[in-house]
C-alpha cells in the first residue's frame, strides 16, 4: 500500500477552497475562501463575520478544496478553528481526498461507503 500523501501535497493547484462551520443553533454556513497548508495548519484569508463568530462559539471547522477537474478528487479538512487577525488558521484532526468510486452507488446496502477515498497524513 502505498503512503498517505502529505496535507500539503493533496491540496489540488488552483482549486476554489470553501470554509464550513456550524452556527450556534446548528446550521451549517459554507464561504468561499483562498486557503494555504502551511507548518501543518491550513490558513484560510479573509473570513467573513459569520464564520467568525461560528468559530468562536464552537470552533469546529471543515475545508473543502473542489477537484481540479471532474474526475479529481475533492480534500476535506476537519479541525479546530481559531481566528487569528487576518485569517482562520485551521488545526487538522483528519483529512481525506474523497471521489464517487466509478459506477458505484455511494453507499453500499450493508451500511459502509463505496467511494473512492484516500487518507491524507497529517
Amino acid at each position: 500500500m502505498d503512503p498517505a500523501p502529505s496535507l500539503a501535497a493533496a491540496v489540488p493547484a488552483d482549486a476554489t477552497a470553501y470554509l464550513v462551520t456550524v452556527t450556534p443553533d446548528g446550521r451549517p454556513h459554507t464561504a468561499p475562501t483562498s486557503a494555504v497548508v502551511r507548518d501543518g495548519v491550513v490558513v484560510a484569508r479573509g473570513p467573513g463575520r459569520r464564520t467568525r463568530e461560528n468559530v468562536a462559539a464552537g470552533g469546529v471547522v471543515s475545508v473543502l478544496w473542489s477537484p481540479a477537474h471532474p474526475a479529481g478528487y475533492a480534500l476535506i479538512v476537519d479541525g479546530a478553528g481559531e481566528a487569528d487577525g487576518d485569517v482562520l488558521v485551521v488545526r487538522p484532526t483528519r483529512a481525506v481526498l474523497h471521489r464517487p468510486a466509478a459506477g458505484a452507488p455511494h453507499e453500499d446496502p450493508g451500511g459502509g461507503c463505496t467511494a473512492d477515498c484516500v487518507e491524507v497524513a497529517l
